[in-house]
Order: C-alpha cells, then sequence, then structure tokens
C-alpha cells in the first residue's frame, strides 16, 4: 500500500484548508485511516482518525470542532478539512493507515497504523 498526501500550503490564520491523501496497492486491506501531525521541534502528535465504514470519527482536543476527516472508499481517498486554522496548527501532516481492526483508543496511537503518506506542509500564518 502506498499513501500520498497533498494538499498543504501556506495561510493566513482563520482560513481553510483540504488535505487529501491517496491510497494504492492493496487498499481492500486497509481499515482504519488517520491524519497525525509534527510541528518543528516537537513530536508528531495525533490529529484525527476514521474507521473503514466512516460511520465513527475521532479528533485530537485542539483540532475538535475545527477539522473534519472523511474517507471515500470507491475513489480510495482519505480527507481532513480544517476550518478556522491557527499558526499552532503549522505543521507537516501525516496520513496513515492500518491494516488491523482498531478498537477503542487504538485509533489515536502512531503504532496502529502500518502506512504512512510522505507528509504534506501546511503553514498557518498570524
Amino acid at each position: 500500500v502506498q499513501l500520498q498526501a497533498f494538499g498543504g500550503g501556506l495561510v493566513q490564520a482563520g482560513d481553510f484548508l483540504g488535505l487529501f491523501c491517496a491510497a494504492s496497492g492493496r487498499t481492500f486491506d486497509l481499515t482504519a485511516a488517520g491524519w497525525f501531525r509534527q510541528a518543528p521541534g516537537k513530536e508528531r502528535e495525533f490529529v484525527s482518525a476514521i474507521n473503514w465504514r466512516g460511520s465513527s470519527t475521532y479528533y485530537g482536543d485542539s483540532v475538535k470542532g475545527r477539522f473534519t476527516i472523511s474517507r471515500d472508499n470507491a475513489k480510495n481517498t482519505l480527507y481532513l478539512q480544517m476550518n478556522r486554522l491557527k499558526p499552532e496548527d503549522t505543521a507537516i501532516y501525516y496520513c496513515a493507515a492500518s491494516i488491523n481492526r482498531l478498537y477503542s483508543g487504538g485509533h489515536y496511537s502512531q503504532s496502529s497504523y502500518q502506512y504512512w503518506g510522505q507528509g504534506t506542509e501546511v503553514t498557518v500564518s498570524s
């Protein structure tokens, strides 16, 4: 499985931006998918995740209410709509996918995901 993230860029605080993650290869093995981010000088952190059917979504506290994750399995694409962006959202955003069925709490852990995209950079100016 290969993941490729798109959509990063430079925006101003309060703006919105949409990220995309295209999956190719053995995509029928995939279950949950998610987004993580890494800001300069900081560790990678959980942003959001979604189960295979799209019926359950999970968000980090810092993005809850501003970001929305979704997926289109027919198009093998994962999305992250980011609204009301803040300078502290500045980071490299990585998409990730799992081949395992994740249970409560599993969606938040980086170790739950076997496949990672290359990252796309988001910069939010104040």
